[in-house]
C-alpha cells in the first residue's frame, strides 16, 4: 500500500527554528497577526514575514494559500512557506492549507511551527491526504518526500487526536490504491487476498467462493462473471468493537473490470472501467480505517468481487436469472451488472446479519455522472433519517452527497414481461431506476442507502485532497457517519 507522510508532533521549542535545511512553515491571519514561533522567525529573516503579510498578493490571497520564499535570510531552511490561515479556521480551510503544503513538500520534508494554531490535526490530515501518488507499476524511482514535523504547545494532545486521522488516511490510500489499480493486477482473487490479509489489524474476513455463492442461490451475481476466468467471490468483514447489538453493514459493488459484457462497451474509454469497483474500494477502506482506530461499533462490510467479460459462457442480453431472495430478473442490458451483483449481497447482508442499518455503493450509473458530474454522490434512501445523517456526515467532510428521489412510479420501467422485474428500465431516469431495483432486495424494516459513486469515486483532475484518478471518497463520511450515529 502507498505509505501516508509521516507525520510528528514535537514540543514548541522557539530556540531550535533556525537549525534546519527543512522548509519552515509559519501562519499568518487575515490581519497580518503571528503568534510567537511566527514573530521568531519574523525576528530572523529581518521582517520577510510582516513584508509577506502587508502585500497585496497577501490581501487577495484566500484562507490556506501559501507564499513560498526560496532561501530566506537568516535562516538555514531551503524555503519558507508563509500560510495565510484565519485564527479559528474551519475544517475544509485548514485542510486547503495542508494540501497546498504537500504540494511543496520536497524531499527534505517540513517544520510547521505551528503553537497552539486551531485544527493543526486537520492541516497535518490536508498534507498527508494530498501527499498521494499512485507508482506501484513505474518502473522510475518515485518521487521523493520527507516527513512533516508540527511544533506544537502540547505534542501529546495533538498526536492522540491525529492519531484517528492517521487511521482515516490509511483506509482512503487503501481504497484509492485498489481503485486506481489495473484489472490484470487487481483480479478477482488478489483483491479477495488483500481483504483477507486485513485479519492481521483485527477484522474478521471470510471469502465465499463460487460453490458457496452456488450453495446460497446467488445466481444474479454470478450471472456477471460466467463469462470472465477469474472467479467470483464475496467477502465478508467484520468489526466487532461494540456491544452485543446487531450490526451496521456496509455493500460494496467489486467489478474489477467491466467491458459491458455481451452488451459491450464502446473502445473508447474502456481503461478507466478499471475503477468499476470503487464502491467495494471505499467500503474496505472503511473497514480499515475502523478496525485501525479501534471502532467502538459492530459493522460488517460484504463485497461482491466480479469481472464481467464477454465469451461463450457470458451471460445474455434476454436472459433470465434467480437472485437469492428468489425473484426472477429478465437481463436487458448485461452492461447493468452492478446490481445484480448487489441484488444478491445485499439479501445475504440482512439474511446473515439483520443489521440496523445498510448502506451500499457502487459505480453505477452514467446517468449519474449526467445529473450531478464529479462534485456529488447521488444519495437514494427508504429512510430519511440515515440519509440525512449520511449527509450531514459527507458535508462536514467536504465530500459532496446529493439526496436524490424514488418513487413507486417508477418502477413500471423495470416492469418484465416473461420475468419478476427486468435489469434496465431504458434512458429515462436511469439512475432512478437502478435504485428502485436494488431496493426490491431490502426489506422494508431496514433503514438503507444507495450511494451512486459514478461521478465521485475517481476523475480526471485533482480534488481539494487528492490528485487525479481515484479519489477515495466517502471513506471519511461513512467513518463519520459511523463515529457519530452507531459508536457508543
Amino acid at each position: 500500500m502507498t505509505t501516508p507522510t509521516p507525520i510528528s508532533f514535537l514540543a514548541y521549542a522557539h530556540e531550535d527554528l533556525p537549525v534546519t535545511s527543512r522548509k519552515i512553515v509559519v501562519f499568518v491571519t487575515e490581519d497580518g497577526k503571528m503568534d510567537q514561533g511566527c514573530r521568531k522567525v519574523n525576528t530572523l529573516t529581518r521582517k520577510t514575514v510582516a513584508r509577506v503579510a502587508d502585500s497585496a498578493a497577501f490581501e487577495k490571497a484566500k484562507a490556506g494559500d501559501v507564499t513560498s520564499i526560496a532561501m530566506p535570510v537568516g535562516l538555514a531552511a531551503e524555503a519558507l512557506l508563509v500560510v495565510k490561515l484565519p485564527r479559528r479556521p474551519t475544517s475544509t480551510e485548514a485542510r486547503k492549507a495542508g494540501a497546498n503544503l504537500a504540494k511543496l513538500l520536497g524531499k527534505d520534508g517540513m517544520l510547521v511551527i505551528a503553537g497552539s494554531t486551531y485544527r493543526v490535526e486537520e492541516i497535518a490530515q490536508g498534507i498527508a491526504m494530498r501527499n498521494y501518488s499512485y507508482d506501484a507499476h513505474k518502473t522510475a524511482e518515485p518521487k521523493e518526500t520527507g516527513d512533516v514535523s508540527f511544533m506544537v504547545n502540547d505534542p501529546d494532545a495533538a498526536a492522540a487526536v491525529y492519531a484517528p486521522i492517521a487511521a482515516i488516511v490509511e483506509g482512503v490510500f487503501f481504497t484509492r490504491d485498489l481503485t486506481n489499480a489495473p484489472a490484470n493486477d487487481l483480479t478477482t482473487t488478489s483483491f479477495a487476498d488483500q481483504l483477507a490479509a486485513m485479519a492481521d489489524i483485527g477484522l474478521q474476513v471470510e471469502v465465499l467462493e463460487e460453490a458457496d455463492l452456488e450453495k446460497l442461490g446467488m445466481g444474479s451475481l454470478l450471472c456477471v462473471g460466467q463469462g470472465s476466468d477469474s472467479p467470483s467471490k464475496v467477502v465478508v468483514m467484520q468489526w466487532n468493537g461494540g456491544g452485543d447489538e446487531a450490526p451496521f453493514a456496509l455493500v460494496g459493488k467489486g467489478v474489477v473490470f467491466d467491458t459491458g459484457g455481451i452488451s459491450l462497451k464502446p473502445g473508447a474509454g474502456m481503461e478507466d472501467m478499471t475503477m468499476d469497483m470503487g464502491g467495494a474500494g471505499v467500503v474496505s477502506g472503511v473497514m480499515k480505517t475502523l478496525a485501525l482506530r479501534k471502532a467502538k461499533a459492530n459493522v460488517v462490510g460484504l463485497v461482491g468481487i466480479v469481472e464481467n467479460m464477454p465469451s461463450g459462457n457470458a451471460v445474455r442480453p434476454g436472459d433470465v436469472v434467480t437472485s437469492m431472495k428468489g425473484d426472477t430478473i429478465e437481463v436487458i442490458n448485461t452492461d447493468a451488472e452492478g446490481r445484480l451483483v448487489l441484488a444478491d449481497v445485499l439479501w445475504y447482508t440482512q439474511e446473515r446479519f439483520a443489521p440496523v442499518g445498510m448502506i451500499n455503493l457502487a459505480t453505477l450509473t452514467g446517468a449519474m455522472l449526467v445529473a450531478l458530474g464529479h462534485e456529488n454522490a447521488g444519495v437514494f434512501s427508504n429512510s430519511d433519517d440515515l440519509s440525512g445523517a449520511f449527509i450531514k456526515a459527507a458535508g462536514e467532510e467536504g465530500e459532496g452527497a446529493w439526496r436524490m428521489p424514488m418513487s413507486p412510479a417508477y418502477d413500471a420501467l423495470i416492469k418484465s414481461r416473461i420475468a419478476d422485474m427486468k435489469n434496465v428500465g431504458g434512458r429515462m431516469a436511469g439512475s432512478i431506476t437502478a435504485a428502485q431495483f436494488l431496493k426490491r432486495f431490502v426489506k422494508d424494516d431496514v433503514p438503507w442507502c444507495h450511494l451512486d459513486i459514478a461521478g465521485t469515486a475517481s476523475v480526471k483532475s485533482e480534488t481539494a485532497l487528492a490528485p487525479a484518478g481515484a479519489t477515495g471518497w466517502g471513506v471519511m463520511a461513512l467513518n463519520r457517519l459511523i463515529a457519530d450515529k452507531y459508536e457508543g
